[in-house]
């Protein structure tokens, strides 16, 4: 490459580089806006948080902290929890106005539809944890309580308010990336990485495995770890028909595109 071509080349990487920036900054700029409103309702969130608590606990439950500093950082975790979700559609917009100039046009029609999936099945995920298995889990957790007698020792679940929080994360997340699946082997198949055929054949690795991560993601408990292998193994059989329609969708595009070719 001679100096010229070098020099001609830095224009547009100094261009590149300088949008970069201001897509960073802009999506910084809506997860600190986020946050401030978060952690004004911090409290308020947290105790939208312990519904699941509430319906498996036999009493209202009393939540304890046990530093001075403990529910403030909590508050702090559970506003940055908030705005990065709040902050998606804002973080989702920006990074596609910078790789969209690099796309054509059917790339671009193409690409948008995910945008909007990836955070419908995060929520999805996420009220699946919130409405049915955070309360299995918790009414599992509790029944290890027993009332004191004159031939056992009492012991009662005195919940913290940052393990509680903790807790809810590890599920919320876990659950809202394992609903991705479906996101991610249509791009996949997209790519011509994966195919529809390869899926169905490699089910009982994907059967192993899917237990595997939940043994890892969840608490150890049959509730979580069943609750999040099931959706998972149906999302896994859904995106076997996902990429089996984006097999279809290309062969019948590569057929019209062979169609009209002259002969």
């Amino acid at each position: 490459m001679s100096e010229d071509d070098i020099e001609a080349s830095k224009a547009p990487l100094i261009e590149h580089l300088i949008e970069l920036r201001q897509r960073l900054v802009r999506s910084l700029i809506a997860i600190a806006i986020m946050f401030l409103i978060c952690f004004y309702f911090a409290s308020d969130i947290f105790n939208i948080l312990t519904w699941p608590y509430k319906q498996a606990a036999p009493h209202l439950p009393e939540f304890v902290f046990t530093a001075p500093q403990e529910y403030f950082f909590t508050q702090m975790k559970l506003a940055l929890f908030g705005a990065l979700f709040l902050a998606f559609p804002v973080l989702a917009s920006q990074i596609y106005m910078f790789v969209a100039p690099g796309l054509y046009r059917n790339e671009r029609k193409a690409f948008r539809p995910y945008l909007v999936a990836t955070p419908i099945l995060f929520a999805i995920g996420a009220a699946l944890v919130y409405f049915l298995i955070m309360p299995m889990a918790l009414r599992f957790f509790l029944s290890m309580e027993q009332a004191g007698t004159a031939g056992q020792v009492a012991i009662k679940h005195l919940p913290k308010v940052s393990e509680y929080l903790s807790l809810t994360m590890v599920l919320i997340f876990a659950f809202g990336l394992v609903f991705q699946l479906p996101v991610v082997l249509t791009l996949l198949a997209r790519a011509g990485l994966v195919s529809s055929e390869t899926l169905k054949t490699k089910r009982k690795w994907a059967v192993m495995l899917t237990f595997i991560a939940a043994a890892v993601l969840t608490p150890p408990d049959p509730v979580s770890q069943i609750g999040l292998a099931v959706p998972t193994l149906l999302l896994y059989e859904f995106s076997i028909f996902a990429v089996r329609m984006v097999e279809r969708k290309r062969a019948e595009a590569e057929a019209d595109a062979e169609a009209g070719k002259p002969a």
